[in-house]
């Protein structure tokens, strides 16, 4: 049976049990969005990648980090990181505090072989105010990293390429992420009969660019709410269940559709226990 779930413009869901991968024992964990606040701003925020060191012939050691920063504490602070090597999933962080202005993560990633990483992380906050009022403050961030072990050279790394060799290596990653994932994302597409010429594909990891740039058919204000809504159902959906799991999963980027009528998003992917699943959020009106 074909799994769909509508997300509506605003998303009411309880708290959560969550388990994070590389991170921290589990904890009690909720993001949800709420309008905006504009008397509140992020002082910094960020997501890196760092080549550690090579630990044997094949091997090496990533560290993986983000962070965020708030001119005040506020009532609850949140912050989600995604990392992906080759357009398969690697881990999840994630935290969650109370009266809090400041969010790090950080984890050791172990890798093998020439790899893409990519990483996006959702920076978030959430405010109180007399009379029940709430509003949240939001951010992305995102960093990739090509590492490139080959038997005729020294390991090395790199985010953008800065010499021929570097290209040719990068092209070549690229290739075979984009294929596997072409390949991937296409089954779910067939899947659930979804008509391509209607909609704009973006992968997960590429929707920071709405950080300042609308969705089309959207404005700035717009688009901050459908991005916020976004989040918080990949959050309740995709993360919470594959953090649940003790043991990770074959999870590949989720894709995203953007109507080219300016209707709705739908976010297709596989769950924990490999199911196909498609969520539908609409545009606020």
């Amino acid at each position: 049976m074909k799994k769909i779930y509508v997300i509506s413009v605003i998303l009411i869901f309880s708290s959560f049990f969550v388990a994070q991968w590389f991170l921290e024992d589990k904890q009690t964990s909720v993001l949800k969005y709420f309008p905006i606040d504009e008397t509140v701003s992020f002082t910094s925020y960020g997501t890196e990648l760092n080549m550690l060191r090579q630990t044997d012939q094949d091997e090496y050691d990533i560290k993986w980090s983000s962070y965020s920063l708030l001119d005040k504490p506020v009532y609850l602070r949140q912050d989600v990181s995604l990392l992906y090597a080759d357009g398969r999933l690697m881990g999840i962080l994630s935290k969650w505090k109370e009266n809090e202005q400041n969010i790090k993560l950080q984890s050791m990633v172990h890798g093998e072989d020439s790899s893409h990483y990519q990483t996006i992380t959702f920076h978030h906050g959430e405010l109180h105010y007399p009379d029940d009022k709430i509003k949240s403050i939001q951010a992305m961030s995102s960093d990739e990293l090509y590492v490139i072990d080959s038997p005729y050279s020294a390991l090395e790394s790199f985010d953008q390429p800065t010499n021929y060799s570097q290209k040719e290596w990068k092209n070549t990653l690229d290739r075979a992420t984009n294929q596997q994932l072409r390949y991937y994302w296409k089954q779910l597409i067939d899947y659930f009969q979804i008509p391509e010429n209607k909609y704009e594909f973006v992968p997960l990891t590429d929707i920071g660019k709405y950080q300042q740039t609308p969705i089309p058919t959207l404005n700035q204000q717009q688009t901050d709410r459908v991005i916020g809504q976004l989040w918080e159902g990949i959050y309740k959906n995709y993360i919470i269940p594959l953090s649940s799991n003790k043991k990770p999963v074959k999870s590949f980027v989720p894709l995203v559709l953007f109507d080219k009528e300016g209707e709705q998003l739908m976010v297709l992917f596989e769950n924990e226990k490999g199911q196909k699943e498609q969520l539908v959020q609409l545009y606020p009106r």
